[in-house]
C-alpha cells in the first residue's frame, strides 16, 4: 500500500460524491430525518425514544452507509472505471483503503449531525459523555462502509446490491437486542446474535446510555465493532477483481 495513492483515490471518491447531492444527502440527512421522526412518534413516552434513541443513532448511519457504499463502488465496477484502475499501479488496499477512508470522512460528518440533533434537539438523555456515543456512531457507520464495499464484490447491478440490505442488514437488525434482549431469545438466536456485530454495537450505545464512564464492556462491545470493520475491509480487498464485466 501506498499513502500517496491512497489519499489519491479518496480525493477522486471525494469529487465524484461532490457532484451527487442525492447520495449526500442519503448519507448526511436521512438518519438525521429519521432520528427526528422517531423523536415524535413517541412525543407521549419521551423515556421509550431515550431507550432506543442511542441504539438506532448507530444504526441507522450503519444501514445508510452500507447502501452508497455498496451502490457506489459498484457503479465502479459496472462503469469500467474499476478496470482501469486496477490497470494501474494501484494495489487492492490502496483502492480499499482509499474508498474507506473517504466514506470514513462523510461518517464523521454525518455522526456528529446525528448526534448533536439527537442530544441538543430532541433532548436525548444520555448519562455518558457524547463523545463516547459520536465514537459508536462512526464506527458503525464505519462497518456499514465496510460491508457495503464487501458486499457489492457479489453483486452485477444496483439493484442486486439493494437485495443484499436483506441478507445482511435485517437479520442484524432483528437479532441486535433492539427490540428484545438477547439473553431473553431461542437459545441458538441468541448464539449467532453473539457474532454479529451490530448486537455489540447497540451494547455499546446501552453502556453510554446507562454509565458515566467508559466500562470494560463499552471497550470490549467498541474494539470488536472495530476489529470487524477492518476484517471486512480486508475480505472486501480480498474480492476485488481485475475483470468486472
Amino acid at each position: 500500500m501506498s499513502a500517496a495513492r491512497t489519499l489519491a483515490t479518496a480525493a477522486r471518491v471525494l469529487r465524484q460524491l461532490r457532484h451527487d447531492p442525492r447520495s449526500i444527502a442519503l448519507m448526511v440527512l436521512v438518519p438525521c430525518v429519521m432520528l427526528f421522526l422517531l423523536r415524535y412518534v413517541f412525543d407521549g413516552s419521551p423515556r421509550t425514544f431515550d431507550s432506543i434513541g442511542a441504539s438506532l443513532l448507530g444504526i441507522f448511519p450503519l444501514i445508510t452507509m452500507f447502501l452508497v457504499a455498496s451502490i457506489a463502488t459498484l457503479r465502479e465496477r459496472t462503469s469500467g472505471t474499476l478496470e482501469r484502475l486496477l490497470a494501474m499501479p494501484l494495489g487492492k488496499g490502496d483502492l480499499i483503503a482509499g474508498y474507506a477512508l473517504a466514506f470514513g470522512l462523510v461518517a464523521v460528518v454525518q455522526s456528529l449531525l446525528a448526534t448533536g440533533l439527537a442530544l441538543w434537539v430532541l433532548g436525548l438523555d444520555v448519562v455518558g459523555s457524547p463523545w463516547l456515543l459520536l465514537l459508536v456512531a462512526l464506527l458503525d457507520a464505519l462497518l456499514g462502509t465496510a460491508l457495503g464495499l464487501f458486499v457489492s464484490a457479489f453483486a452485477a447491478s444496483e439493484f442486486q446490491a439493494v437485495q443484499f440490505m436483506p441478507a445482511v442488514i435485517f437479520p442484524q437488525l432483528l437479532l441486535c437486542g433492539l427490540f428484545i434482549s438477547r439473553d431473553k431469545m431461542q437459545p441458538v438466536l441468541e448464539a449467532i446474535s453473539n457474532v454479529l456485530p451490530m448486537s455489540y454495537a447497540v451494547d455499546a450505545m446501552t453502556q453510554v446510555l446507562g454509565h458515566p464512564e467508559a466500562t470494560a464492556d463499552f471497550t470490549r462491545d467498541v474494539l470488536i465493532v472495530g476489529a470487524c470493520a477492518i476484517l471486512v475491509l480486508t475480505l472486501g480487498a480480498a474480492t476485488l477483481r481485475r475483470r468486472t464485466t
